[in-house]
């Protein structure tokens, strides 16, 4: 019977209403379908609308369990089919009274899942608008406590519908578990959420059926239930719709969908009994195979359409350029050219090449949809590559060789290790060797072996190849004989000579870092012995066993130390210990070794060593001292920083250290040492530097010049800016941007301090410091930052006679101007045209003149005030040069007086570049000849030189002017003519290598700051002082043309694709000897240069000395066009279609398209860094879509056209996977890169929505558009679908819009699931 209407107010009113209807239709003997009748007359007397809230909880409140009878259910039934009351609300509304009461009310329990069956599916799941449709969304929020579960505020309908799905099959599942006896998935605090408030009552008044009965009545229904329950479950999670809620909630909220998931790992748990249980034959398969393929982010499109085929694309090795034997080779360009790039050690980085190798190697693996082998062998290659294009290198002051090895045998393993450890952190405790990234690292090892050619060791690497392969023939010998001793199994037999390549090597770094063990050794192949010879050169006992065994540190031993690679970290463990706590001389000893081959070539220890190094440049505090900068603390370690301080002067130490990620900390390092080192003034008798003397000034000046190598400190105005815009042209590393990053390693320490390699020896090392550094701390050294900035930015001011930096500067000039024999030059003679001023007492000519014995900062301060007073005095003839410059040593004029200056304090050379560099960009002083008489002569080899460079070029396929024609006399700017003249005079010494290093880099910046074409004149002149290094100054002016021609620029980038690709784009070329080998070049030097010289080496060398990077990007962007245009034109030839030998698959054409577009990516990011590709986004492609199309453009078909679209889609977000990735793991990165992705990819897609949308009109061809918009989608939705949560909802939607006014639904559906929370009800509203 129906219970008597209770209740007060508008819904009591109403409640009353309906029992009263109710209890007629019942005394009347209606069926439940007029009883349905009635109610909604009712409802509609009300006039609150269709479905309605409140009759939906009359009737529930009523049916549990105050009124549970059979014809309530049947009118409820009536009313949800009939759309009286909302199906989910109904649900949602009986889920929490009748789930945890199914025990003692079966039938409630098997009426609710007959009704949840017939209304669950995804065609009854949609919430129509109307105006009752806010309130029954947060009628069904509050009855299941959604907004709670979820953590989600402001829940809509959309969320609700989800939310309500992912509630109801957890809790079917938990009930299904309970039901069957094992344990749910609940824990106390969702038992607290899910509890019905209130006591309920449960039973049911069941007349004439004795109790018995009734009792086995209800337990047989409950074991029906239970499998009815399980085909609900199965019938909800097989609706693809529904698959799509719960993939929503796997994407957007993964915390929440792993409660399911580990439901999911019970019902495993328990599959068998629940299957003998239930009787269930495959459907608890079935049912775990559904809610997994939710997991399945993988977007695939559809395959039959042009489009489709495209984006669905993977690529075989047979349609691919082989190198060596390398299958799809050109897909890994990008290694090539990061490795490549990053040997050029002109340009240093912040940020560490294992991080940067480390992300780059994860995205290509997925963009390449590559196997973990082939990633890691394409890596491998690459490295190999890059060590034998300059296997012999050229002879000069800095040759590389020890960079690329570093590369290959240090930087690379420890990468790859980065990326085993995330594997490992991920797998837990599973067996290391069954994971996938391992196991292919393994598989990659063992393919080298086929790549003989490759593996040739330089010559200076062969004794420890040889090594490396007798250490493992000795160990599978031990092993087949059967030898059980660990320790002899490293014994080499020297009688035994075996032959080692670069494999040997790489696998011995791989050992040391315990990436792989020593079955290596056993491997087929691995060790080929050459018999038993006798050699005079057979391996001698190390130097490090007499270390480690005590004997003292004394000369023979010290040299045999530096000159050999420690082969442990024990033994660093002690020198290190050695460094810190012995005595004066050990210390500095110590030093001299940590910087020697350990540090340059000691690649199984090298990250230990580099840390050890720059850790001792910051000498820990003595007990009773409490100040870190003190004077005394450092002066007492003066011998050791300066051994430290020289060693990382040499070679290519700086540079391994910026590869190493530890620039930042060598700059925080070093700024304390020049602040304090540079306010000491030196001794009243100090004289000219003398070779091995220590004193104050050496150390400051190594230290200063040391930290100026760090960041280009001279850099002229015009390369910060780009004409038109304002910003940087990419991003340089500045002390202020060093300082961030170090203080932001801080931040990150604990992160960073986990993702290194540690060992319990060297805990210490990876102390970070706990308080931040800024410029501010060291006042000294703030200040002549400020002035070096303002030196660069504009002319100096006047200084008035009494000013203290007007005396030191006379008291410069008296020293520089000692010798001159020219009676009445007084310093006011010289300086009387000079703006800054420096005037006074006259210049003595004897040899008794004043040093200045000032500290170093003062006397750098001085030195721009003098530099002006001697130029402006030569150029208005107070005096000639050749009274300035004339030396005993030359017949001619070489800077001699300046000379004196960098000998007095060498620190000087920084002030001499800057300002001389500064003064050549403003064009203001006059040209000199370079005649022989007044200034030093190029004499003939200009011209020689000049031809060499151009041959080079052309080699290439560049074409550029003489910039010298016969005849005419060289000429030079008056500062640029000083600078080369001073650097000439240099000694080639190895003491001095910490100034050439920075006189060096500066003429090449100096020519290149200047319009003249000067380079080639400096280039005869070094050649003319170091004959030998003829081959390495050619190749360093090779970058000289690209900074002034545009012409010259865009012609190198055609020869990079040309030769990527080939010049013909029909039949069997395509499959010709090109890609890698031909871009890259397989051997740059041998007995000199080779020719021809590869344009993508030649690029490499000279993209940063671009000044319009914005060309640059055009010239990239339009040649991947064209290159589309040219594979789609092959495709498309005209002939018998049955001649298919003619044409060029499709297939091959769209990898044709992907290879052009990731090195488009490549050459573009290695320009301009992230900047550039942010003016790619935001206005380069943007400006090209928009424009007309060219001549030679229009019409292009609708193949052409595709291919086009599709091509640009590839290289833009090629180029925003490269610098930002799916996810950054590495603090350093997220902080050097990411910050700028949100706006930059937002902008971009809101220029897309604008199109799309009709706000915006196009002008290239619809089908480039369209195919350009589906496949940047499709990329970022298959790819990096986090960025797309940084992506406005408006947006998205209007893309997806477009999507399926184009036919594609499930690339429409796709973008906005992985819109994040926000997008959840738009998919919603989408999908219903």
């Amino acid at each position: 019977m129906v219970p008597a209407a209770g209740g007060g107010g508008e819904g009591g009113e109403l409640e009353r209403r309906v029992m009263a209807a109710l209890k007629a239709s019942e005394a009347r003997g209606d069926q439940p379908l007029v009883w349905a009748v009635e109610v909604a007359r009712v409802v509609a007397g009300e006039g609150t609308g269709l479905p309605s809230a409140d009759l939906a909880g009359i009737l529930v409140s009523n049916l549990c369990f105050a009124h549970n009878s059979p014809s309530l259910w049947k009118l409820v039934g009536h009313a949800v089919a009939s759309r009286l009351l909302c199906p989910l609300h109904v649900l949602a509304l009986l889920t929490p009274r009748v789930l945890p009461q199914r025990r003692a009310q079966p039938e409630a329990y098997r009426l609710y899942l007959e009704l949840l069956r017939s209304n669950v599916t995804s065609s009854f799941l949609s919430m129509e608008p109307g105006p009752n449709r806010d309130k029954i969304t947060k009628s069904i929020d509050d009855a299941l406590q959604l907004s709670k579960i979820y953590g989600f505020s402001g829940i809509d309908a959309g969320h609700v519908i989800i939310f309500f799905m992912m509630f109801v099959i957890t809790k079917l599942i938990d009930c299904t578990l309970e039901d069957c006896g094992f344990p749910s998935g609940l824990t106390e605090e969702q038992e607290s959420i899910y509890a019905i408030e209130g006591p309920q009552d449960m039973d049911l008044d069941v007349k004439g059926v004795s109790t018995e009965k009734q009792s086995e009545h209800r337990a047989q229904l409950r074991r029906k239930s239970t499998v009815m329950a399980l085909d609900v479950l199965i019938m909800m999670v097989a609706d693809r719709k529904i698959q799509s809620f719960l993939r929503l909630i796997f994407l957007n909220m993964p915390e929440k969908f792993s409660a399911l998931s580990q439901r999911l790992s019970l019902v495993e748990a328990h599959k068998v009994e629940l299957e003998t249980l239930l009787t269930a034959n495959h459907k608890i398969d079935d049912l775990l195979m559904n809610i997994r393929r939710v997991s399945n982010t993988a977007y695939q499109p559809n395959n039959k359409r042009l489009l489709g085929v495209l984006g669905n694309m993977k690529y075989g090795g047979s349609m691919l350029g082989q190198f060596t034997g390398a299958g799809r080779a050109a897909c890994w360009v990008i290694f090539d050219i990061y490795v490549e790039n990053a040997i050029d050690g002109k340009h240093l980085s912040a940020i560490s090449a294992i991080e940067v190798l480390k992300e780059m190697t994860k995205t290509l693996q997925a963009i390449n949809e590559a196997s973990w082998q082939e990633t890691f062998k394409a890596l491998w290659i690459s490295a190999l590559r890059l060590v034998q294009r300059a296997r012999e290198p050229l002879e000069g002051p800095i040759p590389h060789l020890d960079s690329r090895l570093c590369m290959l045998l240090a930087l690379i393993p420890l990468s790859i290790g980065a990326i085993l450890k995330e594997e490992a952190d991920v797998h837990g405790a599973q067996g290391s060797k069954s994971l996938p990234k391992k196991s292919g690292l393994v598989s990659s090892l063992q393919d080298l072996i086929q790549y003989s050619g490759l593996l040739v060791p330089p010559s200076s690497v062969v004794n420890a190849a040889n090594a490396a392969a007798s250490k493992a023939a000795a160990f599978k010998a031990n092993y087949k004989s059967g030898g059980g001793n660990p320790a002899m199994m490293g014994q080499n037999d020297s009688s035994t000579k075996t032959v080692g390549n670069m494999l040997h090597l790489i696998v011995e770094a791989c050992i040391s870092r315990n990436l792989i063990d020593t079955s290596a050794y056993l491997w087929p192949g691995y060790v080929v012995s050459s018999g038993h010879l006798k050699d005079a050169t057979l391996p001698q006992e190390s130097p490090w066993l007499n270390f480690m065994q005590g004997a003292p540190l004394s000369g023979p031993l010290i040299d045999a130390l530096i000159a050999t690679p420690a082969s442990s970290t024990t033994e660093l463990d002690r020198l290190y210990h050695i460094a810190l706590n012995g005595s004066e001389e050990e210390k500095s000893a110590a030093a001299k070794i940590l910087c020697g081959a350990s540090f340059v070539c000691g690649w199984n220890i090298q990250e230990y060593v580099v840390r050890m190094v720059v850790k001792l440049l910051s000498p820990p505090l003595p007990s009773n001292s409490s100040t870190q900068g003190s004077t005394s603390h450092y002066l007492a370690q003066m011998s050791t920083l300066n051994a430290l301080l020289l060693g990382i002067s040499y070679g290519d130490a700086i540079h391994i250290i910026s590869l190493y990620g530890m620039v930042p900390d060598v700059a925080a390092a070093l700024m304390p040492i020049c602040e304090v080192f540079g306010s000491i003034p030196p001794p009243s008798n100090h004289k000219p530097a003398i070779v091995g003397e220590i004193s104050v000034y050496s150390v400051f000046s190594c230290a200063f010049l040391c930290l100026l190598r760090l960041w280009k400190f001279y850099k002229p105005p015009q390369e910060y800016c780009l004409a038109g815009r304002g910003g940087s042209v990419r991003l340089e590393l500045t002390l202020d941007y060093l300082l961030l990053m170090r203080n932001n390693h801080i931040d990150f320490a604990n992160s960073s301090a986990n993702s290194r390699n540690s060992s319990n020896n060297i805990v210490p090392l990876n102390e970070v410091p706990a308080q931040p550094l800024y410029i501010d701390s060291f006042p000294k050294l703030r200040a002549w930052y400020f002035q070096n900035q303002a030196c660069i930015a504009s002319t100096l001011s006047g200084l008035c006679n009494k000013n203290p930096v007007h005396q030191v500067a006379n008291k410069i000039l008296s020293m520089i101007c000692r010798k001159m024999n020219k009676p009445g030059v007084s310093s006011g003679n010289l300086s009387s045209t000079s703006s800054s001023s420096v005037s006074g007492s006259s210049v003595s000519t004897s040899d008794d003149y004043q040093r200045p014995t000032v500290p170093a900062w003062e006397f750098l301060e001085a030195v721009p005030f003098v530099l002006e007073a001697v130029l402006t005095a030569c150029a208005h003839g107070r005096f000639s040069s050749r009274d300035l410059t004339t030396s005993e040593e030359t017949p001619y004029l070489s800077c001699h007086r300046l000379r004196d200056l960098v000998d007095f304090l060498p620190a000087s050379i920084a002030a001499i570049v800057s300002y001389f560099l500064a003064e050549i960009t403003r064009g203001i002083w006059k040209m000199v000849p370079m005649n022989g008489t007044e200034w030093p002569s190029p004499g003939a080899s200009l011209h020689s030189i000049e031809a060499e460079i151009k041959e080079i070029l052309a080699s290439a396929g560049i074409q550029i002017p003489s910039c010298y024609p016969r005849g005419v006399p060289p000429m030079l700017p008056l500062p640029m003519a000083a600078l080369v003249s001073l650097t000439i005079t240099f000694k080639l010494d190895k003491s001095s290598e910490y100034i050439h290093a920075i006189s060096g880099q500066a003429l090449e910046n100096c020519a290149g700051g200047s319009s003249w074409p000067s380079m080639p004149i400096i280039a005869a002149l070094w050649t003319q002082k170091v004959r030998r290094w003829h081959d390495f100054i050619i190749l360093s002016c090779l970058r000289s043309p690209f900074g002034r021609d545009k012409d010259a620029v865009a012609q190198l980038i055609q020869s990079c694709f040309s030769s990527f690709l080939r010049s013909s784009c029909s039949g069997s070329d395509f499959t010709a000897n090109r890609g890698v080998g031909a871009l890259m070049g397989e051997a740059i030097t041998g007995h000199g240069l080779q020719l021809p010289m590869a344009p993508g080496f030649i690029y490499l060398r000279t993209c940063r000395t671009f000044h319009d990077t914005y060309f640059v990007s055009e010239v990239i962007l339009k040649q991947v066009i064209e290159w589309a245009d040219k594979l789609a034109n092959g495709f498309s030839s005209s002939g018998p279609p049955q001649l298919k030998s003619g044409r060029t698959p499709l297939s091959s054409a769209a990898c044709m398209a992907h290879q052009v577009a990731m090195l488009g990516g490549g050459l573009l990011c290695v320009a301009g860094g992230p900047l550039l590709v942010q003016v790619l986004y935001e206005e380069t492609l943007p400006t090209l879509l928009l424009s007309a199309r060219e001549e030679s453009m229009k019409d292009p078909g609708p193949v052409s056209s595709t291919l086009q679209g599709y091509a640009m889609a590839n290289m833009l977000f090629f180029c925003g996977s490269l610098l930002w990735g799916a996810e950054r793991t590495s603090p350093v990165m997220k902080l050097s890169f990411l910050s700028r992705r949100p706006r930059v990819v937002g902008n971009h897609m809101d220029f897309m929505a604008g199109v799309l949308d009709g706000h915006i009109l196009l002008g290239c061809d619809h089908g480039t558009w369209k195919a350009y918009v589906s496949r940047f989608v499709f990329l970022v939705v298959k790819f990096v679908p986090s960025w797309l949560q940084d992506i406005k909802l408006d947006t998205l939607k209007k893309i997806a819009s477009g999507l399926r006014s184009w036919n594609e639904h499930d690339l429409a559906l796709a973008l906005l699931e992985r819109g994040g929370p926000q997008a959840i009800s738009s998919v919603v509203d989408t999908l219903l």
